[in-house]
């Protein structure tokens, strides 16, 4: 009985160090100034409301792990993926008008990279499956629109124009019938994997 009890408990020790662990391999530390000036929050997971902890948010640095930032409370409007780094002005990297206002984790994803985009809303129309980057969907595929998706494995962005560039969209895995209706009607042109930075 006791040799179970100890293996228990080992074994519950190395779940609490585990759990440690993934708490601490993501932080983000928003400033209300610019260059890194002013009150500060250390967030070490998901925040549906940043004013709730600062007035504003005029930089950041991430300490580690990945992010997507974004424009409105509750992880809405425009969005961005931040990486570690230091942002002592991000209104000029990343294009937001005001301020961060809410933010949430990437998971880290080691596994294979798995999706079906659809031309056509509701998984309807010409289909391909990415397992890779895609920079280009016209080029690449020759649709003429991409409007649903159904994400198998792993974690990916979407992009408003060629070459990753534009407006960005998050994804998890899941079925999006609709991306118009998510992304206030931005459609996109590109597509990339989220790895390890």
């Amino acid at each position: 009985m006791h040799k179970r009890q100890r293996a228990r408990e080992k074994n519950n020790r190395n779940h609490e160090r585990k759990a440690l662990k993934l708490c601490l391999s993501y932080q983000i530390i928003f400033f209300e100034e610019r260059n890194f000036q002013g009150r500060l929050y250390e967030c070490v997971g998901d925040c549906s409301e940043i004013t709730s902890h600062l007035r504003r948010c005029s930089s950041c640095r991430v300490e580690s792990g990945i992010f997507m930032v974004y424009e409105q409370p509750n992880f809405r409007g425009q969005q961005y993926l931040l990486t570690k780094g230091d942002y002592p002005e991000y209104q000029d990297t990343i294009g937001f008008n005001y301020c961060i206002q809410s933010c949430r984790i990437v998971p880290v994803h080691t596994g294979l990279f798995k999706m079906r985009i659809y031309e056509k809303t509701n998984f309807e129309g010409q289909m391909h499956e990415l397992t890779d980057d895609c920079d280009s969907i016209q080029d690449s595929y020759n649709m003429s629109d991409l409007q649903s998706c159904n994400v198998v494995e792993g974690y990916w962005l979407m992009f408003e124009l060629p070459e990753f560039e534009g407006k960005m969209l998050y994804l998890k895995p899941g079925e999006y019938k609709n991306l118009r209706e998510i992304s206030n009607g931005v459609r996109f042109s590109s597509i990339r994997r989220i790895t390890e930075s």
